[in-house]
């Protein structure tokens, strides 16, 4: 099977952010969905917090049982042409701008809270899956570029270094613009993050076709009987995605629950919002080439512990923090985003060099990517579906501040993401780094016709 051809060292720069400018609007619209939509439907509409969790969790559940189809759709698309994934690609931003616009504009004052939860479901379930498949068909490019775990970094950092931009705008803009002119921007980002993929991606796509004109092409003839299940024949990938799924539990848990936790608990000002998110993804941000260099040092897998350590340590002080500690959490909220680099770095790129190293590249790179966003998403459906309804039961509503109530809302806030972080880093010694340790050369055996994942990924 050809692989695509590597793009020119003076072109990799201006390639990598051509292809991570995507990531932005997909960010952008990632987090209203995720973080102010509960907020928005609790609070300006009333929905209770039990029902709008039940309603969350079918929508996302939905979705990620989706997701591994459509990574095999976005497979068959790239075989057949990069015209193909850019058809595709326009069609699915078209319905998540839709799905977007229906959720933070619905006619409530003609709808009964019923008619409004289904409302919510229809459209949350839309913008879930053309952003699941826009989602795919990006990270998979990454992937299909091939490359060691720091190459494979760069493109991964690219793409979550804009994403963070998106998610800085759209932490702040909703409060400061309102959603007629977030949503407009939105879609301004959406199409010139687009026509630049377009761009990178045409230029590699020719690049493919011309190497593919001039090399063997009888691998390629059993490519469509690939399996769905194909990435769970790997050990490596198993064990990968286990770890993940805690280390993303952990983060999702407090992402469901911040703007509660800083309105009742902290009793901020509501001005203060967007400065708590925004330190929050502008330290993730700007710790993307600090990552990397770390990376280059001491590997991919222990800068992932390294960044869980962080974590662990910015959310322990999380409890003793009471009303008016915004200082305190101003604290917790750069230490949470400096981890929050590792997070997003690491776990794709590592994917990516499996991928590379199974022989799976060029050939069920969807399929490895659907059923990642599937964990990804599962986290997230299990994080809202769960501590909200939970919240409701120990007896805490949004609103509330006595005493019980706040000191639930400050274990399920900051305890627990501790707590699951504990248990993704032992997760990850015992089933990726004492693996390998254990094993001869430094390597482990992710499939039983014996293709080798290298322990470590040196620059």
């Amino acid at each position: 099977m050809s692989a695509p051809m590597a793009l020119q060292p003076r072109d990799e720069r201006m390639a990598a952010a051509s292809y991570g400018l995507l990531g932005l609007p997909l960010a952008f619209v990632a987090l209203p969905v995720y973080v102010h939509l509960p907020n928005v439907y609790a609070q300006q509409y009333g929905v209770p917090l039990a029902a709008l969790g039940a309603v969350l969790l079918f929508s996302r559940g939905v979705d990620a049982v989706v997701d591994p189809w459509l990574g095999r759709f976005g497979d068959r698309l790239y075989r057949r042409s990069w015209q193909a994934v850019w058809v595709a690609a326009l069609c699915l931003a078209l319905a998540l701008i839709s799905g977007f616009v229906a959720l933070f504009f619905p006619p409530a004052e003609h709808l009964s809270t019923a008619q409004l939860l289904l409302w919510v479901a229809g459209a949350l379930t839309l913008s879930h899956l053309a952003y699941s498949g826009l989602g795919i068909l990006h990270q998979a490019w990454a992937a299909r570029q091939g490359g060691g775990g720091l190459a494979q970094s760069r493109w991964v950092a690219w793409r979550e270094g804009f994403a963070l931009v998106g998610v800085l705008l759209a932490s702040a803009l909703p409060a400061l613009w309102g959603w007629p002119l977030t949503t407009s921007l939105l879609v301004l980002l959406l199409a010139l993050g687009l026509l630049a993929w377009r761009r990178t991606a045409g230029l590699a796509a020719e690049r493919e076709r011309q190497q593919t004109q001039s090399s063997p092409a009888e691998d390629r003839a059993a490519e469509p009987g690939v399996s769905l299940w194909q990435p769970w024949k790997y050990a490596g990938f198993r064990r990968l995605l286990a770890v993940f799924m805690l280390n993303g539990l952990a983060s999702a848990v407090p992402a469901t629950l911040v703007l509660f936790f800083v309105q009742d608990r902290l009793q901020a000002p509501k001005a203060m919002e967007p400065f708590f998110l925004g330190l929050y993804f502008a330290a993730g941000a700007l710790s993307f080439p600090v990552w990397l260099k770390v990376i280059g040092r001491i590997g991919l897998l222990k800068t992932w512990a390294l960044g869980m350590g962080l974590s662990i340590l910015a959310f322990v002080s999380v409890i003793g923090l009471g009303a008016g500690d915004t200082s305190g959490f101003l604290v917790v909220c750069a230490l949470s985003g400096l981890a929050l680099g590792a997070d997003l770095t690491v776990p794709g790129a590592l994917l990516n060099q499996l991928i590379d190293r199974c022989g799976e590249r060029g050939r069920s790179d969807g399929a490895f990517m659907g059923w990642w966003n599937l964990a990804t998403k599962l986290n997230l459906a299990l994080a809202a579906g769960l501590s909200l309804p939970l919240l409701g039961l120990w007896g805490y509503a949004p609103g509330q501040q006595d005493e019980q109530a706040l000191l639930a809302l400050g274990w399920a806030y900051g305890v627990l993401p501790c707590v699951l972080k504990l248990l993704a880093a032992g997760a990850l010694y015992v089933a990726l780094m004492r693996s390998r340790d254990h094993s001869a050369g430094a390597q482990v055996t992710t499939h039983s016709k014996g293709v080798e994942l290298d322990a470590r990924t040196k620059a």
